[in-house]
């Protein structure tokens, strides 16, 4: 179990394991969700971070495709 203290001013440190955890450095942003009395702490994540997480190595597709393969999925689920 990790622990820190808060300041005056309801500040306190990350220990290095959550950061590191976490994935977060200096000037990165988080978010806290409260929920049932518990806090938890996600990195905001920008969304240039996304670039390149998806790949794909077929043909490039259509918007009119993208959107006949989502009325597909969604009339399978009806």
């Amino acid at each position: 179990m990790l622990e820190s203290a808060v300041t005056k001013k309801g500040q306190t440190t990350l220990p290095k394991p959550v950061r590191d955890t976490l994935g977060v450095k200096a000037g990165d942003r988080l978010r806290y969700i409260v929920l049932d009395g518990e806090v938890r702490i996600l990195p905001v994540r920008p969304i240039r971070r996304l670039f390149g997480v998806l790949k794909h190595d077929g043909p490039p597709v259509t918007v009119g495709e993208m959107n006949r393969a989502v009325a597909d999925g969604a009339s399978d689920t009806l």
